[in-house]
């Protein structure tokens, strides 16, 4: 009674000293945070170097060499997926080599937890079955339930076949069911599933009541806070409460950034509902920003979904594109009128010109204005080309300048500015540059291994600054599981009959037969 009293007292309290916050306040500090992220990030490889440091001082055959590694991983869980299962599998080799067994079970587990999170499905099933639930101490099996239930849930997301897809989810219940005997009704677990539960089952009020309780026992900046908002955010979702979805995101995704946790889902969350909104700018912003922590935390589930990534920035980039062409035609319009004018005035000052002709002190005048009206046309042609190359993401700024090439007469360079195809090739240039820079993140050798599958005097030579070039473009989007010509073409602009060209000829190429390319190719890390 008296803990139940007491949620009911701190939670209406907690929850009201957020939602004094506008949903703006927490987005602006959100943005404060992304350009501070690089400082937390050192603060968390600082934490790590120093537990290396401990580490390396340690002797192999002591029992705090398996604490420190322990130590390492938990700084690595949620930040470098390679690292931490590195030092996951380093702790059960030495549990295992020392008979340690809660140890190497305790150690098994974790390892499982987080491959099967990572998209490690196979090695994961195959960890948690070399484990015998009936030798299991019973202070293990929820992490064991919890382990399976984690598996089968991630393989009924990811699998594309119905009857795979109903298999897996009914294996994801059992062992849900299995789960919730064994905990604490007290226990974070516990109440985590229970309120994913009540959601699942359109009970939101119980939901978000048990989700107060949660909140309640966590501390902001952890970990745990950042999970329990996050999961508040579904239930609002559920509620069709986009204000609060929102504000709740937000602080998730604060909370990632401040402690460097790059395995995260606010963030793109987040992202998914500005661009919704149509605040693309910032949307744009977030995804790239999530798009690079994800690649830092290097998980092969979350490389899936770079594809949608990718999709949402060329949606991005369509968005800016019709909202520039709409302005365009409106500019043309204008434009096409003051034209009229100024082939009127032109005339009139012509015939002003042969009049003041006759006398030389008028013709000096005339001059004078010429030579000010020389340099004003300078002044601004300088002006107008230097927002031209900014108008892309600065669209107010481009609006300006145009008033102010109205206002000087400067028409016929106006239209060859809107005549030109310089801002969609630059905004292609850019979308293909971020599509480089973002799979040789992904796969940093690629060029390298590319070439070894062609002859030696047939191997790709990029020119300086380039990161790929069509060939290898081409083959980046198969490599990434985009296989179809056509979607291909339409991605790099190029008509169908090329693309097979280009693969036919990069084919021939090859030092292998022509049927095993593409399979070396997907072999490709």
């Amino acid at each position: 009674m008296l803990f139940c009293f007491f949620i009911g007292m701190i939670v209406p309290n907690i929850v009201a000293s957020v939602n004094t916050v506008s949903v703006g306040t927490w987005i602006d500090n959100l943005d404060e945070a992304i350009n501070a992220h690089e400082q937390y990030v050192g603060i968390r490889e600082s934490r790590i170097a120093h537990l290396k440091q401990q580490l390396a001082e340690t002797d192999a055959v002591n029992a705090s060499f398996f604490r420190w590694n322990g130590e390492i991983y938990k700084e690595y869980k949620a930040y470098v997926c390679d690292s931490a299962i590195h030092y996951l599998n380093v702790n059960l080799d030495w549990a295992e080599h020392h008979e340690q067994k809660e140890a190497a079970y305790e150690t098994c587990l974790e390892l499982a937890y987080l491959m099967a999170s990572a998209g490690m499905y196979e090695e994961a099933k195959e960890l948690l079955g070399q484990i015998d639930k009936d030798s299991l101490p019973s202070r293990f099996l929820p992490d064991y339930y919890n382990c399976y239930h984690k598996l089968y849930v991630e393989l009924s997301l990811y699998t594309l076949a119905d009857n795979f897809k109903k298999r897996y989810q009914a294996q994801a219940v059992c062992y849900d069911d299995s789960l919730m005997r064994v905990l604490s009704p007290t226990s974070p677990l516990y109440l985590e599933r229970k309120e994913r539960r009540e959601a699942a089952a359109g009970h939101l009020d119980e939901a978000l009541s048990i989700n107060d309780t949660r909140l309640a026992n966590v501390k902001s900046n952890t970990p745990e806070y950042a999970l329990v908002t996050y999961h508040r955010s579904l239930l609002y979702r559920q509620m069709k409460n986009r204000e609060e979805e929102k504000r709740y995101l937000a602080l998730s995704a604060l909370t990632d950034i401040r402690l460097s946790i790059t395995d995260h889902a606010s963030l793109w969350t987040l992202a998914e509902l500005l661009y919704k909104e149509g605040d693309i700018e910032r949307a744009y912003r977030y995804i790239r920003f999530s798009w690079n922590e994800t690649n830092r935390y290097n998980a092969r589930s979350r490389s899936l979904q770079t594809a949608g990534i990718l999709s949402l920035i060329d949606l991005t980039y369509q968005a800016l594109r019709e909202k520039q062409s709409d302005r365009l035609r409106l500019y043309i319009w204008l434009i096409s009128a003051l034209t009229l004018l100024l082939v009127a005035a032109i005339a009139f000052i012509y015939r002003q010109m042969k009049r003041l002709s006759v006398a030389r002190n008028h013709l000096e005048q005339a001059n004078e204005q010429l030579h000010l009206s020389n340099h004003i046309k300078e002044e601004y042609i300088g002006r107008f080309m230097n927002l031209c190359s900014v108008y892309i993401n600065r669209l107010d700024t481009y609006r300006r300048m145009v008033n102010k090439k109205i206002s000087a007469g400067q028409t016929e360079e106006l239209l060859k500015v809107v005549r030109s195809r310089e801002v969609m090739d630059t905004g292609l240039k850019e979308l293909y540059g971020n599509f480089d820079t973002a799979f040789l993140h992904l796969f940093p050798d690629f060029v390298e291994k590319f070439n070894e599958l062609l002859k030696p005097e047939e191997r790709i030579v990029l020119r300086k600054g380039e990161l790929l070039n069509t060939e290898l473009r081409i083959f980046a989007l198969i490599r990434l599981g985009i296989e179809d010509s056509s979607q291909i073409a339409e991605f790099l602009r190029y008509s169908v009959n090329t693309i097979y060209n280009y693969r036919a000829k990069v084919k021939n190429k090859a030092c292998i037969l022509r049927d095993d390319f593409e399979t070396r190719l997907m072999k490709i890390r």
